[in-house]
């Protein structure tokens, strides 16, 4: 599992900030498709306990894990002892784009407080889009449907990696994810990210340069590319090739 998290700066960066809110994906994490380790993950609550801080914890992927992830772990919000995560998660990413229904789950004071604007905001949710919402994860479809995706997501994945390993071998994969639908890959140091993104669109396929993914100065290039839009594995290949085309004209070694 990838540690995406290093508790001993997120001490820090509560000391010295004094913020009280540490939003966090710690299961399937984008770009990279991470997943804190289970040490990891009792360390951020102590971190975010010690400074008296709420944990957001953003569960937008649980549902796109893929068919070889085996067991998740449970929710930080099932960790916590102390009414400090409040969990966010939704069926637009794995039923549909328009399907716009969403859930939060807290309790404490922190659910008090939240519930007064949820009464509010929730009231607005068009009644069909929560009817719908709820007649499908009742319905037998519902476990056909995840299990279809889960299937899908992995051969996507998989079939991804190996083209880019066949005609892009600059690119490095670095963590292959066992859920979401991104590959973080990284680029050879000097690469011009941007330029080469730039390139790619050029081309014909769009990829999504690393840089906005870090807070700072990024230590390295990278690209964040998905592999859910893609209609068919024959899409994924021409896109794959497009990018090496993309490759080719920024300099970068292609097979």
């Amino acid at each position: 599992m990838v540690r995406s998290v290093r508790p001993g700066l997120l001490e820090r960066a509560f000391a010295a900030s004094g913020a009280r809110v540490f939003v966090c994906q710690p299961l399937f994490q984008n770009p990279t498709g991470g997943a804190y380790a289970p040490a990891r993950r009792a360390e951020v609550l102590a971190a975010a306990r010690a400074a008296g801080a709420f944990v957001l914890e953003d569960d937008f992927a649980r549902r796109l894990a893929h068919e070889d992830a085996g067991p998740l772990p449970p929710t930080l919000a099932a960790q916590d002892r102390d009414g400090a995560v409040v969990h966010v998660c939704s069926l637009t990413k794995i039923a549909s784009p328009s399907l716009r229904v969403g859930a939060l789950a807290a309790r404490g004071p922190a659910a008090e407080r939240l519930r007064a604007i949820q009464i509010v905001d929730s009231f607005f949710v068009p009644r069909p889009l929560q009817e719908t919402a709820l007649e499908f994860v009742n319905s037998p479809a519902w476990g056909r449907h995840l299990r279809a995706v889960a299937r899908e997501l992995r051969v996507r994945r998989d079939a991804l990696a190996t083209a880019l390993a066949a005609r892009l071998p600059a690119l490095s994969l670095p963590h292959l994810p066992r859920g979401g639908y991104h590959l973080w890959a990284g680029l050879p140091p000097g690469t011009d990210e941007t330029a080469l993104a730039a390139a790619a669109l050029r081309a014909g396929v769009a990829v999504a340069p690393g840089r906005p993914y870090f807070p700072a100065e990024r230590p390295a290039p990278h690209l964040r590319l998905s592999f859910a839009p893609a209609a068919s594995l024959t899409d994924l290949a021409e896109g794959v090739d497009r990018l090496a085309r993309a490759c080719a004209e920024t300099g970068l070694p292609t097979a």
